[in-house]
């Protein structure tokens, strides 16, 4: 973890230009221009990468086309926040191939979540950088709740403290332990921590664990986890904050995901916030990776502040 050095973008401001990308898998175009239409009402200027709306097997473009809108955005003095279209598949494909150095002259925010985790998680690692975990709208049937809105709203256009309250109807709440923490939020959707263990994974000493995760059976849940303990990349966490675990599969003998993630999270002896509206559940709102966060399971908060 990045103790020290956080590279924050400026807020945005109206008359600021964002752009969509495509770093994953194809978006529909009339989603994307619905979340355009909802930016330019804050009075921010859209656009949109060469590619954003291509078609390549279940990619939008290849790799060099993906990474070269990317680049782009990163190195155009007038983009000042990069919005990607979705996430799915393929980010992890083109994560290693970011102009760093163009992040660090001109930083500006990431806003994505799910496979985009794993380009959050490398721009931590290697610069330092301060990302959204979230997205515009909650993908049931284009409609996005006040909560979504004003969520993303503060973390882009404000330095205001974020507060993430625990909901006592996600399913991880019964997980929440006990005590405090401290640290740096760093994760987001667990299939691309695992998969960036060994290149992309910042060290997570001192940190706060974000996970969340969708439409997957238990037992890979349990070879995800497994590896990251097994490895050592979950030892000396400050704390684990959970998500939202949707959509998954029952084992035949009723082990659910809750009791999965109990037997591999409570043995770290760390405190534990469960409940967390963040993912791919209903109504998911705004995080800020990388921002210090104050893990408390007593008021069943999580606050994020610079």
């Amino acid at each position: 973890m990045k103790a020290e050095g956080a590279i924050w973008p400026t807020v945005l401001k109206p008359g600021d230009k964002v752009r969509f990308v495509s770093p994953a898998s194809t978006p529909d175009r009339d989603d994307v221009f619905q979340r355009a239409r909802k930016l330019e009402c804050w009075g921010l200027r859209v656009d949109y990468g060469q590619h954003a709306f291509k078609k390549w097997s279940y990619l939008a473009g290849t790799d060099e086309e993906r990474v070269a809108d990317f680049n782009a955005a990163l190195r155009d003095p007038e983009v000042r926040a990069i919005f990607a279209t979705r996430g799915g598949k393929g980010s992890y494909r083109i994560a290693d191939r970011l102009d760093f150095e163009a992040v660090r002259r001109d930083p500006k925010f990431l806003i994505g979540f799910s496979d985009i985790t794993i380009l959050h998680l490398n721009l931590w690692k290697k610069c330092g950088l301060v990302g959204i975990h979230g997205a515009l709208i909650n993908g049931h049937h284009g409609r996005e709740s006040e909560e979504i809105m004003y969520a993303l709203r503060a973390a882009l256009m404000t330095s205001q403290t974020i507060t993430i309250r625990a909901r006592q109807e996600e399913n991880t709440f019964a997980l929440t332990t006990q005590g405090s923490a401290r640290g740096r939020l760093i994760g987001g959707n667990l299939s691309m921590v695992s998969t960036a263990a060994g290149w992309a994974l910042p060290k997570l000493q001192g940190a706060i664990l974000l996970l969340e995760a969708v439409n997957m059976y238990v037992g890979e849940v349990d070879r995800q986890l497994t590896m990251l303990r097994n490895a050592g990349h979950l030892d000396g966490l400050a704390g684990v904050a959970l998500g939202q675990f949707t959509d998954f599969k029952p084992s035949s003998d009723n082990f659910t995901i809750i009791d999965l993630l109990r037997e591999h999270l409570e043995p770290l002896g760390v405190p534990i916030l469960g409940g967390l509206p963040l993912g791919h559940g209903s109504n998911p709102v705004t995080a800020i990776v990388g921002a210090v966060a104050h893990l408390d399971t007593l008021t069943q908060e999580l606050l994020l502040t610079r």
